[in-house]
C-alpha cells in the first residue's frame, strides 16, 4: 500500500486512512482492465487523435487522457501520476474512486436506476429533506434536482422571471465577472464576452453591474428589479470574494424592493469552503440557492433550493422539468457524498489544508496575492506566465488551472492532505521558474 487517503469515520480525533490499494497503480489495472474490454487499449497520442475525429472541439485539445483515479491521485494512459489540485473543477469532493461512494452508487444502480418524473424515489426525497436541513431552510422550502450547475442556474432563471406578478419586474441583475453556466439563461448571466456573442440575441433584461461595489448594487435595485443573482466567491474570474458587508446590503436592497435575492453556490457550497455554503458567515437568508459541482462528488446532479413558501410556490406543475434530475443514482450519489462529508471530519480538514495552503503560497517572493477560502484559491503570480505554470505542472505530476493570465486556481479534493499540499508549495518554485523561461523563449 503505498498511499493514502480519508478522514477519521466519526470525525474525531486524528484522521483515520484507508488504503489505496498498489493495483491501482501504474497502467492499465484493477478495473481499467475491465473497462479495457469496452474502449481497448492505447496510448495517449492515439487517444487523442482519435478524440480530435471523433468529438467537437467545444474544450479545444484536452491536456492529457486520464484513465484512473484514487483518492487525490489520477493516473493518464502512459501510466504517468499526478497530484489533482483541481478535483475535477471543484467537483471531486472526495477525490477519486472514494470506496463508501462507490458502494452506494453500484449498489443503488443494482436495485433501481432510473424512473421518469412522473414518479419520485426514496433517494430524491432524502437528499431534498437533507439539503433544506444543511442549509437551515425555513419551513415551507423547496427543492428542484438538475444536472448540473448550468441547469440549476437555468431553473433558477426562470423562477426569477416568475417574479413579475404586476408585469413590470423585467430586470436581473449579475456582476461582471460572473460566470453562470453557458446554457442561453444562464449565459445571458454570465458577463464574459467572448462567451456571449457568439449567441446574441440573448434572454434580455440582465444587466452586469461592478463587483463589489455596494453603492452601485443599491444603484441598480429598484421597483423592476426581479432578482440579483450573485456568487459568493467568483472562480471562474480567479476566485473574488464578496465582502460580507456587500452580501447583506444585497439582502437589504433586494428585500425593500421586492426581488428575489439568488446565491450560485455552484463552485463554493458542499463544503468547498470549509462551511456547507460560503454564504454562512453572512448571516443571511436568501431567498434561493443553486447547488452542483460536489454535490454528487462526481456524479452529475445539481440543485436549485428555494427558501421559504412564497418563493416556492413561484414555479408550478408543468412550467419546469428535467429528464434525469433526481435519478435515484444521482441522489444517492449525493447522499453518499453528504453523509462521508459529515461523518469523517472533511470539513474541519478543508479548514486546517485550507489555511496551510494560502499561508505557503502567500510565503513565496513570487506569489502577489492569495484569495479564496478553505479549498477554493486563487493566486497571482509576478508575470503572465500562469498558462505556461499549467503547462510545467502536469510535466512536474500536478494539475492545476490559470483563469487568468496570472491567476492560478486550485480546487483540489476536500480530502487533499497536508503532506500533499506541501508536495505543491515545494515544487511551486520550479514551476514558476520553468513557466518564466518558457515565456520567455517563447516570446523572443
Amino acid at each position: 500500500m503505498s498511499e493514502t487517503v480519508g478522514l477519521s469515520p466519526t470525525g474525531d480525533g486524528p484522521p483515520a486512512r484507508f488504503a489505496v490499494p498498489d493495483h491501482t497503480r501504474g497502467s492499465i489495472a484493477g478495473s481499467d482492465a475491465k473497462a479495457s474490454v469496452i474502449t481497448g487499449v492505447s496510448n495517449g497520442a492515439d487517444w487523442l487523435a482519435r478524440y480530435s475525429s471523433s468529438l467537437m472541439g467545444v474544450f479545444g485539445t484536452p491536456q492529457r487522457v486520464l484513465v484512473r483515479g484514487a483518492g487525490c491521485l489520477v493516473w493518464d494512459a502512459d501510466g504517468k501520476e499526478y497530484l489533482d489540485l483541481l478535483g475535477g473543477i471543484a467537483v471531486n469532493a472526495l477525490g477519486h474512486a472514494h470506496p463508501f461512494v462507490t458502494s452506494v452508487i453500484s449498489s443503488q444502480l443494482a436495485t433501481l436506476g432510473h424512473v421518469s418524473n412522473f414518479f419520485t424515489s426514496p433517494t430524491q426525497i432524502a437528499l431534498a429533506e437533507k439539503l433544506l436541513s444543511l442549509s437551515k431552510a425555513p419551513a415551507g422550502s423547496k427543492v428542484f434536482f438538475a444536472n448540473s450547475g448550468t441547469e440549476a442556474n437555468e431553473a433558477a432563471f426562470k423562477l426569477a422571471r416568475r417574479n413579475n406578478a404586476d408585469g413590470k419586474r423585467t430586470k436581473i441583475i449579475a456582476l461582471e465577472g460572473a460566470f453562470h453556466g453557458r446554457t442561453m439563461g444562464a449565459l445571458a448571466l454570465t458577463a464574459k464576452e467572448a462567451y456571449r456573442a457568439p449567441f446574441e440575441p440573448l434572454p434580455g433584461g440582465v444587466v452586469h453591474i461592478p463587483f463589489n461595489d455596494i453603492d452601485a448594487l443599491r444603484a441598480a435595485v429598484d421597483d423592476s428589479t426581479a432578482a440579483v443573482f450573485l456568487e459568493p466567491i467568483q472562480g471562474e474570474a480567479g476566485v473574488r470574494p464578496l465582502s460580507t458587508e456587500y452580501l447583506r446590503a444585497a439582502r437589504e436592497a433586494t428585500s425593500a424592493a421586492g426581488a428575489l435575492l439568488i446565491l450560485d453556490e455552484v463552485q463554493t457550497g458542499i463544503g468547498r469552503t470549509g462551511k456547507w455554503l460560503a454564504s454562512e458567515d453572512a448571516g443571511i437568508v436568501p431567498d434561493a440557492v443553486t447547488l452542483a459541482k460536489g454535490l454528487g462528488g462526481g456524479f452529475p446532479v445539481g440543485a436549485l433550493v428555494t427558501f421559504g413558501s412564497t418563493t416556492s410556490a413561484l414555479l408550478t406543475a408543468g412550467q419546469h422539468g428535467t429528464t434525469f434530475g433526481g435519478n435515484p443514482v444521482a441522489t444517492a450519489a449525493a447522499l453518499a457524498t453528504l453523509h462521508a462529508i459529515e461523518s469523517q471530519g472533511v470539513l474541519q480538514n478543508v479548514l486546517a489544508v485550507g489555511a496551510h495552503l494560502r499561508d505557503g503560497l502567500a510565503a513565496h517572493e513570487a506569489v502577489t496575492e492569495v484569495r479564496g477560502e478553505g479549498l477554493l484559491i486563487g493566486f497571482d503570480v509576478d508575470a503572465d506566465v500562469a498558462p505556461a505554470m499549467v503547462t510545467a505542472a502536469l510535466d512536474a505530476g500536478f494539475i492545476i488551472n490559470s483563469p487568468g493570465p496570472r491567476t492560478i486556481r486550485l480546487a483540489p479534493p476536500l480530502i487533499l492532505t497536508i503532506e500533499q499540499a506541501d508536495r505543491f508549495l515545494t515544487a511551486l518554485p520550479a514551476l514558476i521558474s520553468t513557466a518564466k523561461a518558457t515565456t520567455s523563449k517563447d516570446n523572443k
